[in-house]
């Protein structure tokens, strides 16, 4: 029998539910996985041995009693640190949260608990969540654990790095800007960015005015294996009313043409080589399932989607968020943020106001695209995962990266869902593919990412052994 720590959730619920282990089993091995690699990597900034424990013996004692356990039931899963988890800060990796702890689940967290999964650590991120690398200055450096030379990603990059290191079967982490998308991309797994309003999201130790942050980042899971990614979602997705914007879309929709169109470079962007060949890898994969791929010159827009997501987020900064960020003083967001308001300039009342109304007509031209192509296959980023803190080269290399994550950043502004699939290793650098769908699809983006799987992905667990 394998170690139970690398099993994927699927297997290990169906073992559990079965009685062929106990949630105590599994827990105790995912705690021992944690307790060996974490000091490697600093993914997990918070470990919660007891309250795991506590969680895997409900789990075995509602099996005993002959209840249904729920979805994932004992499966060994991690939270991100800047979403609200009972007892514990949701510091947002800034010293300034450090102690403020949150006094009620998100709604994300109840419903992992409420499927049966057993909660084993909270996941590092950059401050402010800002970067697409991971570290700040109260938790330290996240590696990632197949070259610490490489970005783990961010801002989900704990959630990922100890994903990809087995440190639990599934990773929950938020997207705004590709913040659980790229994470996958750079350690070599898959992460699913679901649409706005599929998973209920409400940090209730944030303040109101705060709501359209928290509205605009989605909580989406990181796993191993595409069959966990829809299992996770299954989970996370349930109904709560503290989300004004759920909807209780069913998680399969009607059937759909098994086409898709491959785009290499939207809009002109930048994509090298070995990004362009996955791609098309990735689009070979799916003719040899059976699927219908049509390569196309261009797709809806991005690029002025990109600049609007941007422009709607740093809103944020004159109502106390560049006054917050400089309290904190960590140098990198710090820079991160300068270089931001450099490229997007804060809108006027009116500018802001036709961003709004632009949303929809871009959300109008991708849904009518969806209806001749069901799912869409682009980069995750037009280069493979970057060296370590490559934003902190100064204005031009921001934009360099900025250039590379046009799809990650454009794409939230109309609500769509965003699949990332890991599809191989290019020396020691993961690579993979963004599939995009319409609204409430993901099924279709999941059933297309089972099948490019299938052609083969990165080996994982991964054991972190850099030396």
């Amino acid at each position: 029998m394998p170690e139970l720590w690398r099993l994927d959730a699927t297997e290990v619920a169906r073992r559990v539910r079965s009685r062929e282990v106990s949630a105590r089993e599994v827990t105790l091995s995912a705690l021992a996985r944690l307790e060996a690699v974490n000091p490697r990597l600093n993914a997990v900034v918070q470990a919660m041995p007891e309250e795991a424990l506590a969680a895997a013996e409900a789990v075995d004692q509602s099996i005993a009693r002959g209840e249904a356990p729920g979805l994932l039931a004992g499966v060994p899963v991690t939270v991100k640190v800047n979403t609200d988890q009972t007892g514990f800060a949701s510091t947002n990796g800034i010293k300034l949260q450090a102690d403020h702890r949150a006094t009620d689940d998100s709604p994300v967290v109840s419903n992992l608990r409420n499927a049966g999964a057993v909660i084993i650590g909270r996941t590092n991120t950059p401050a402010f969540s800002l970067r697409w690398f991971t570290a700040n200055d109260i938790h330290g450096e996240t590696w990632n654990p197949r070259d610490k030379g490489l970005t783990p990603g961010g801002s989900s990059g704990g959630a990922a790095s100890a994903t990809a290191a087995g440190i639990g079967a599934i990773g929950h982490g938020t997207d705004i800007g590709g913040s659980v998308r790229y994470p996958a991309y750079a350690c070599g797994i898959h992460g699913l960015r679901p649409t706005l309003g599929r998973i209920p999201a409400w940090n209730p130790s944030l303040p109101e005015r705060d709501i359209g942050p928290q509205l605009m980042a989605v909580s989406g899971p990181l796993a191993r294996t595409i069959p966990d990614l829809r299992l996770a979602l299954a989970a996370m997705s349930a109904r709560d009313p503290r989300d004004p914007w759920w909807v209780p879309a069913p998680l399969e929709g009607p059937p759909a043409p098994r086409r898709a169109a491959l785009c290499v470079a939207p809009e002109g962007m930048k994509v090298a080589a070995p990004v362009a060949a996955a791609l098309r890898d990735a689009a070979a994969r799916l003719l040899a399932a059976g699927w219908e791929v049509e390569e196309v010159a261009e797709v809806p827009p991005l690029r002025e989607p990109a600049r609007l997501q941007a422009q709607l987020w740093l809103a944020m900064l004159p109502r106390g968020g560049m006054a917050l960020a400089e309290r904190e003083g960590e140098a990198a967001s710090l820079a991160i943020f300068g270089h931001m308001t450099a490229l997007s300039p804060q809108p006027s009342l009116a500018e802001f106001q036709d961003a709004l109304t632009a949303r929809a007509g871009f959300l109008r031209a991708w849904m009518l695209f969806f209806e001749r192509y069901p799912v869409v296959i682009v980069p995750v980023s037009g280069e493979l995962p970057f060296a370590n803190h490559a934003d902190q080269g100064g204005a031009e290399a921001f934009s360099a990266i900025i250039e590379a994550q046009l799809v990650q950043v454009g794409l939230p502004l109309m609500g769509l869902p965003g699949l990332t699939v890991s599809t191989g290793m290019v020396g020691k650098a993961p690579v993979g593919v963004q599939l995009l769908g319409g609204r409430y699809r993901e099924d279709l983006l999941l059933a297309a990412g089972e099948d490019i799987a299938a052609g083969g992905t990165p080996p994982s667990p991964v054991e972190p052994d850099w030396d």
